[in-house]
């Protein structure tokens, strides 16, 4: 089948468009032969006829929507203009990515907007990847090159091209970044930084800013970064390319200087930079041509300030920097130096000698100002041997100054590359090889094109020439690779174009001809052009314009180009007068001398020539064009000496913004580049390539016969002449099958019709099978339908019998009932009458009986009422007119009185009188007691006879209420209107009845309201205290975990400065042994083999404690703890001790001052120890009396609390008393706390006191018991003693040099015990500085060890345990620790500084541990969790349509049984598991450090899947769910899931869940964004991106499912990080428990014989 049968009714197809340069159509019938015309329907639904010729006019086939977005465009089964296009438009706006590969070539759109993809987990992820395993990246290039490199040992080179603005420049530096990282990690060498820091220095003084970019590189590089034999940086060079020197001079509109000029004029503020004299930018004519100063986003005051501190990393001191800035703002001071015309003619010119910016220019270059100014404008010319001076115009002068002003710049960046050269360049030794980076500015058209973009074209057009070899050269070695029987391929080269530039009589050689003539012109220069392409041999790339006599078109690869002539002689000599020179040479300032000898001694360094009177001289000077051929040709020969890698850098708009696709402009780039070249090379050879297994995979659905997989390659070359009958579509290789650009489509097709014509068969059987069901279903339904319509009515006739029979029984049953509740309730109302009437006569004769009662009793109590109140009036009276007599008779008494009392006499006998009144007195007393107990009997019994009287009263009234209801007396006839007053009484008092009833009821329902308010508010007030207790429970643990996240910070910072300050010891050790070497090679002395290592004490001495340390002790009454008091009492030697113990007094004279202690004066003052005893005892027993009385006095309180509060709670209310009980319980509780906290601290003071006197004074009954001189170390029993001269030997054969076969077998942490034990025998024999310096020598052997055993998992992790174990045992037994058994004797040295060491040493053998590990793993966990197929036959059947070619020089995967699996991803982390578990580890250090490495087996392995396309399918997801099962398996069988460990591989299960769950509906995507919490919203936007179906029942995500779920995304409390991969290189810090070991003695140690410590002695 031919390609032409592809263009059916449907088939997508590409057409021409002035807008978008192609859009898609579909074909609306077939095309047959002969046709002229087809209709199409473009995608806005118009419908179009579009014309054919011939078949070859058919308008290009789109390729299947499996393929669109696709990363490499050769995989595209159409290889042509519109799908690569397409391609790039779809990858770029649809899915966000910047690069696709094209064959060898990387395309990298310009995104303009900041991308997280360059961080250094990106890195991570793409170091050690293979190139075609990977999503497109610039790093996966660097990548390739740098494995290439080292695998080959070849030289490599990245070439890296494109239009100003597209991101050459931002590509370069990323490429050099990626080696430093890479590369630099071997030796942690200077010279990556210095690479990185030539970046800024280099954009500095080489970039500009241009209307289509903001910092466009004005000069090309070539960057050589030198690799040694293990693969890190030794050294880089640069050159450097056609520097635009003009711009220093003048720029166009909207178009900056180079960016150095204004980040001085930015910072000329700083106190080093006012001595430049420098203004804004917009004052010097250098800087102001362009009228745009500043740079959105930039900051050229940082950047300068960047630019320092790079040329600083590069050795550049501050002077010198200094003298560099000078010479730049000497140029823009120049720029401003006013040239003025004279003469009548204008023929002379002068500058002003009161000229300020000469004068400044002068000052700081440090040269003459009048000779400048002289020869400025005038110019020494050499006329018969004769030298004569001439003057010059003003437009001469101003072209010399502007001469002058390009060849400082020139001068000076070119000493400043040499500078960043020789800085780069290191002395260690020659690298091996060398990757180059080389930046270089594309194919240019403007306008307006001149001698720059002519040069700049004819590099692009080298470089397109070695790019079209190499591309055909890697073509050509696929074919013979596969033994193919090739023709060979046709390509456009551009030798011709290239040899009209170059060649002999070519535009280089005419234009340097006509600059070696005196009178030499750029219109002559375009004649001769004329003459010698045109008139006498036409060339086919040269052609002159319709209206211009001065302008030349060169038809170039990528367009054809207009050049304009005028400047292109004096752009090429690049003239500056002699005389200029030689006044800079003679400057005061070094570097500008050193600038200008440089020109003389090197001419090839300087890229123009010197005009001076000799004319000999001038004509041998090399031209610009001349310099610029040399070195494009050395670096071609480099780039042909070097394996190649292409990046061609894309400008998609020329607005600069972000994200946006112009078709035009994309066009005309690729075409520019080469792209499309490479496309068209692909394509006119085999561009789809399939292994024959791939092929069988895919299409055995067409093959026939019996199919095997062994047979593949058979059934493929007896199956594929039926398929297609050409056989110039297809050849067969070695191990692939290739095919000519469609005919994938056309196998595709047929596949398509060969499933289409089975799905049809299939469909028939299938409804003929289902219609058949239905007609069975339908007849037994009619037979259950009849059998039940029969019974129905059946049973209906039954019921309609047994319902008659019923309505019978029912009347008469119902009638029964009517007449006999008739009559029942007729008898009711007779009752009901009868009872009412014998009701109201009763109550009638009771109401008259009450109302004659009460009409008597009224008239009794008003008869009494008036008889007392004419008593009372009569009463009162009486007593008036006795009082009136009474008061007279007083009166007159009183007088008498009064005279009487006058006399002495009368008073005595007042006296004398008184003893008998008293005696009255008394007797008048008790004879009113007698009567009013006489009274008081008297009442008792009138009550007594009025209760008797009382009971007959009513015992009478009873029986006469008996003798009523017996037989009622006859009453009086009442009246009508007697008995409407009663009723209506009656009713009123109904209604008084009801209307307390109702207020009785309202009042019930307001006492349930205030009953239901009582209990809201009761449980509102619960509700509000649990609330509270949560808040506060929630604040709690807030704080806690913030402090818990800051401890781990610090932790980790701690443990990342611990983790560097071990490499540099690891360099500083490096270092010395290279230095150490180096020495011996002078003189070898040999030393003893035991001297081999020496340790040194980790710790100085401990200083002496001085004699007012002791009285520290006691300057409180009792604050220390207990492991203060220890510290200062028990670990002091026998001399501290003897001065504490005589320096007590002062001390214990203030404690008993403060406790109101007096002295005993019948003791003598002696300063004795028996004095101090009786003294601390009477102390003692103060201070208990003091705390009994406290604790009394407080349970008084207690007790009147208590009372108080039992007081309040009865007299409140329910709730409020609740709510205070409530209150008051909360209260009391603290009240207790505080009560229990003081109670604790002061029997705490009380034990220290005891502590004190117990320590200080064992016994108080002799003297001698407290002689200081008689105080000695514990005595120890189970220790191990070493003595002094067997120590070295000790550490040697228990640490040193112990072989790994016996330390393993040794019991857990057996050196660390022996080492204690020793330790601890020096310690209690007193010889504390022994015993400190033989721990010190055992930490440092440890170290020693570690270092020694650094890839030994077993050793390491068998040291950690010894330094554990150690650690531990010296924090036991140190003064510092809290003793609750009084077996452990603490150590008398003091221990702080060792532990701390010990620490630090444990974190470092624990990291050293983690380091081999996840060495091992690294290469383990990409091919065993992602590539391994654990279950067989999942997506064996499953190929990509379109499969990946390898590029030349990547490195095949190992395939088979030599691939790592599951099993030995799980096998390294069983070796992990086993190394700890046999050394006794706890078992939180071993969930620790499990839960790094599966943090770092799920961060590696989400990076790579976030990177690979391949990975991102369904059935791959099963696969890598099912590994990571596994894992989890193994890590709950050890019981490892606890730690976290489990948990971190939560966002890879999420990713993989990602890949398996469906993908089309709205549900699908809440599900997601509900189910992917562990996942950032940008992994979950990437992994639908790269979602790629690898077989006909799957689809791919679509954008509008994609926005979807981005915009629940939006809506989500993202918790995770921002960025797109995790960090590979996150360490969760590491906690060692704190588990005090058991108490150890030599008897429970097995020591073995092997370890050769027989030496020691136990004790």
């Amino acid at each position: 089948m031919a390609t032409l049968a592809l263009y059916t009714k449907g088939a997508s197809v590409w057409v021409p468009d002035p807008e978008s340069v192609w859009v898609s159509a579909r074909l609306l019938q077939d095309y047959k032969p002969g046709q002229k015309q087809l209709l199409l329907q473009i995608q806005n639904g118009n419908e179009v006829h579009y014309p054919l010729g011939s078949p070859s006019d058919l308008p290009p086939l789109g390729n299947p929507d499996i393929l669109e977005g696709e990363n490499d465009l050769t995989a595209l089964s159409f290889l042509h203009e519109p799908a690569v296009l397409h391609n790039l438009r779809v990858r770029f706006l649809d899915y966000s990515s910047i690069y696709t590969y094209c064959g060898i070539v990387l395309v990298a759109i310009n995104p303009y907007d900041q991308l997280p993809i360059y961080g250094e987990e990106v890195i991570d992820a793409y170091s050690g990847q293979d190139m075609t395993d990977m999503e497109p990246h610039i790093f996966s290039v660097a990548e390739e090159a740098y494995r290439t490199m080292t695998r080959e040992e070849k030289n490599q080179s990245i070439i890296i091209s494109g239009e100003s603005g597209s991101g050459k420049t931002v590509s370069a530096k990323f490429t050099m970044r990626y080696f430093a990282v890479v590369g630099g990690a071997a030796q942690k060498t200077s010279v990556e930084e210095r690479v990185l820091s030539s970046n800024p220095i280099m954009e500095s003084i080489g970039n500009a800013k241009t209307i289509r970019n903001d910092n466009s590189s004005r000069f090309g590089k070539y960057i050589e970064i030198g690799f040694g034999k293990k693969g890190d940086i030794i050294s880089a060079n640069m050159r450097t390319y056609l520097l635009e020197k003009s711009r220093v001079v003048f720029q166009a509109s909207s178009e900056r200087n180079y960016h150095i000029f204004y980040q001085l004029c930015a910072s000329r503020e700083l106190p080093e930079l006012r001595t430049l004299n420098l203004n804004a930018p917009e004052h010097f004519r250098y800087t102001n041509q362009g009228g745009d100063f500043q740079i959105p986003g930039t900051d050229d005051l940082s950047d300068l300030e960047r630019t320092r501190n790079a040329f600083t990393v590069l050795g550049v001191q501050p002077d010198q920097q200094m003298e560099l800035f000078r010479i730049l703002s000497s140029i823009l001071h120049l720029g401003n130096v006013n040239i003025q015309a004279s003469g009548r003619s204008s023929d002379r010119s002068y500058i002003d000698a009161e000229d300020r910016s000469l004068a400044v220019f002068s000052k700081l270059l440090g040269v003459e100002r009048s000779q400048m100014a002289h020869w400025l404008c005038h110019r020494r010319l050499a006329v018969r041997g004769e030298m004569l001076v001439k003057p010059m115009t003003g437009q001469q002068a101003l072209e010399a100054r502007d001469a002058l002003a390009k060849q400082i710049y020139g001068q000076l960046f070119t000493w400043t590359v040499q500078r960043l050269n020789s800085a780069l360049r290191t002395q260690r030794s020659k690298a091996k090889s060398f990757i180059g980076v080389l930046d270089i500015y594309g194919f240019e058209t403007f306008d307006r094109n001149s001698f720059e973009q002519f040069c700049i074209n004819y590099a692009n057009e080298k470089l397109q020439q070695q790019f079209n070899r190499h591309v055909f050269h890697l073509e050509q070695e696929e074919y013979v690779r596969e033994e193919l029987a090739w023709r060979r391929i046709e390509f456009s080269d551009n030798q011709q174009c290239i040899n009209l530039i170059e060649g002999q009589l070519g535009l280089f050689d005419l234009l340097d001809e006509e600059c070696r003539m005196p009178k030499g012109s750029d219109e002559s220069w375009v004649l001769k052009l004329y003459d010698q392409h045109l008139a006498s041999k036409p060339h086919p790339h040269f052609m002159k314009p319709r209206m211009s006599n001065s302008s030349f078109i060169i038809l170039h690869f990528a367009d054809t180009v207009q050049y304009e002539s005028s400047g292109f002689l004096d752009k090429n000599r690049d003239t500056v007068f002699e005389e200029l020179i030689n006044i800079l040479r003679a400057s005061q300032s070094e570097l500008v001398a050193e600038l200008f000898q440089q020109q003389t001694q090197l001419s090839s360094v300087a890229n123009g020539s010197l005009l001076s009177g000799k004319r000999a001289t001038r004509e041998h000077k090399l031209t610009v064009g001349f310099q610029f051929r040399q070195s494009l040709q050395m670096l071609m020969d480099t780039l042909n000496s070097t394996t190649p890698h292409y990046v061609r850098c894309i400008k998609p708009n020329d607005l600069k913004t972000p994200f946006m696709f112009d078709p035009k402009r994309t066009v005309q780039q690729l075409r520019a580049c080469g792209v499309l070249e490479t496309i068209r090379i692909s394509a006119a050879g085999y561009p789809s390539r399939w292994t024959y297994e791939e092929f069988f995979s895919r299409y055995r659905l067409l093959l026939r016969g019996p199919q095997h997989q062994d047979q593949a390659q058979a059934l493929c070359r007896q199956a594929l002449p039926e398929l297609i009958p050409d056989p110039d579509q297809y050849c067969f290789g070695k191990t692939k099958v290739f095919f000519r650009a469609g005919q994938v489509a056309v196998l595709e097709r047929l596949r398509s019709e060969r499933l289409r014509v089975a799905a049809v068969m299939i469909q028939s059987r299938l409804k003929g099978w289902l219609q058949r069901v239905r007609f069975r279903r339908i007849c037994w339904a009619a037979g259950i339908l009849q059998r039940y319509s029969r019974g129905t009515l059946a049973r209906r006739l039954a019921l309609t019998l047994r319902y008659t029979r019923a309505a019978v029984v029912i009347q008469k049953t119902f009638r029964m009932a009517v007449v006999r509740q008739l009559f029942l309730m007729i008898r009711r109302a007779t009752v009901t009458i009868q009872a009412f009437t014998r009701g109201s006569l009763a109550r009638r004769r009771h109401r008259q009986l009450v109302e004659v009662r009460a009409a008597a009793l009224l008239q009794a109590w008003v008869r009494g009422w008036l008889a007392r109140c004419a008593y009372r009036r009569v009463r009162r009276a009486v007593v008036f007119m006795q009082c009136c007599v009474r008061r007279k008779a007083s009166r007159r008494e009183l007088l008498k009185l009064k005279a009487e009392a006058r006399s002495v006499e009368r008073y005595r006998e007042l006296n004398k009188g008184m003893e008998v009144k008293l005696m009255q007195l008394q007797l008048r007393v008790d004879q009113e007691v007698r009567e009013s107990c006489a009274l008081r009997e008297t009442l008792n019994a009138e009550r007594e006879a009025f209760s008797s009287e009382l009971e007959a009263l009513r015992a009478i009234i009873q029986k006469l209420e008996s003798q009523k209801r017996g037989k009622p007396p006859p009453g009086p006839a009442v009246s009508e209107k007697e008995v409407e007053e009663r009723r209506r009484a009656e009713e009123k008092a109904d209604l008084e009845i009801l209307h307390l009833r109702q207020e009785l009821q309202a009042l019930k329902k307001e006492k349930e309201s205030v009953e239901m308010e009582k209990k809201d508010l009761a449980a509102r007030l619960l509700e509000q205290e649990k609330t509270q207790r949560e808040c506060v429970h929630q604040a709690v643990l807030q704080a806690s975990l913030a402090l818990r996240t800051e401890l781990d910070e610090e932790r980790l910072k701690y443990q990342g400065l611990l983790r560097d300050f071990t490499r540099l010891e690891q360099r500083y050790d490096n270092l010395r042994e290279m230095s150490l070497l180096s020495e011996r090679g002078k003189g070898h002395r040999r030393t003893d083999s035991t001297q081999s290592l020496s340790f040194e004490p980790l710790s100085p001495s401990p200083t002496p404690l001085s004699p007012q340390s002791p009285t520290s002790l006691f300057t409180s009454p009792f604050p220390l703890s207990p492991e203060e008091e220890r510290r200062h009492s028990v670990t002091s030697p026998s001399q501290e001790r003897r001065l504490s113990v005589w320096s007590l007094d002062t001390p214990l004279d203030q404690l008993m001052e403060k406790t109101d202690v007096p002295k005993d004066p019948a003791v003598k003052v002696k300063r004795e120890d028996l004095e101090h005893a009786y003294d601390a005892v009477r102390v003692a027993n103060k201070f208990l009396e003091r705390q009994l009385r406290q604790q009394d006095a407080r349970r008084e309180e207690e007790l009147e609390a208590l009372r108080s509060q039992l007081s309040q709670a009865i007299t409140c209310s329910s709730s409020a008393a609740q709510t205070q009980d409530l209150q008051e319980l909360l209260e009391a509780r603290e009240r207790e706390c505080v009560r229990l906290r003081r109670e604790v601290k002061e029997l705490r003071n009380t034990a220290l006191l005891r502590r004190l006197l117990t320590h200080v004074f064992p016994t108080a009954s002799t003297t001698e018991a407290f002689c200081p001189s008689q105080l000695k170390p514990a005595a120890a029993t189970g220790l191990m003693e070493c003595r002094k001269r067997d120590e070295n030997k000790l550490i040697k054969n228990l640490v040193t040099d112990i072989r790994v076969d016996s330390a393993l077998s040794l019991s857990p942490g057996l050196p660390a015990s022996v080492l204690f034990l020793c330790v601890r025998q020096a310690d209690c024999s007193g010889d504390q500085s022994r015993a400190r310096s033989l721990c010190g020598a055992a930490i440092s052997a440890m170290k020693a060890a570690l270092k020694k055993h650094v890839a030994d998992l077993d050793m390491t992790a068998l040291w950690l345990k010894n330094i554990c174990l150690l650690h531990d045992l010296l924090a036991q037994h140190s003064s510092n620790q809290n003793r609750d058994s009084d077996e452990l004797v603490p150590l008398t040295f003091d221990l702080s500084d060792l532990i701390r060491t010990l620490s630090d040493l444990c974190i470092q053998a624990y990291q050293q541990l983690l380091s081999i590990t996840e060495t091992r793993l690294q290469k383990l966990i990409v091919p065993a969790l992602l590539e391994s197929e654990t279950i067989t036959g999942l997506s064996g059947s499953v190929v990509k349509l379109a499969a990946s070619r390898k590029r030349a020089g990547s490195e095949p995967r190992p395939v088979g049984a030599d691939a790592p699996t599951m099993a030995s991803l799980l096998r390294e982390l069983g070796a992990f598991h086993t190394a700890l578990t046999r050394q006794a580890l706890p078992q939180s250090l071993t969930e620790q450090a499990f839960r790094q490495l599966t943090y770092l087996i799920t961060a590696s392995a989400l990076n790579n899947l976030l990177l690979r396309k391949d990975m991102c399918c369904w059935s791959r997801g099963i696969q890598i769910r099912y590994n990571v099962s596994l894992l989890e398996e193994w890590l709950r069988s050890r019981g490892l899931q606890t730690g976290g460990a489990v948990s971190t591989l939560e966002p890879l299960i999420q990713a993989v869940q990602l890949l398996q769950v469906g993908k089309k509906t709205d549900a699908d995507a809440q599900a997601i964004v509900q189910t992917c919490t562990a996942l950032s919203s940008k992994q979950i936007a990437k992994i639908l991106a790269l979602y790629t179906p690898h077989s006909d029942l799957d689809e791919k995500v679509s954008l509008n499912f994609m926005r979807k779920v981005q915009e629940l995304l939006r809506g989500r409390s993202d918790s995770q990080p921002p960025q797109l991969l995790l960090d590979v290189r996150r360490v969760f810090p590491v906690t060692f428990p704190s588990s005090p070991p058991p108490i150890i003695s030599v008897e429970e140690l097995v020591i073995p014989d092997s370890l050769k410590i027989s030496f020691l002695r136990r004790t």
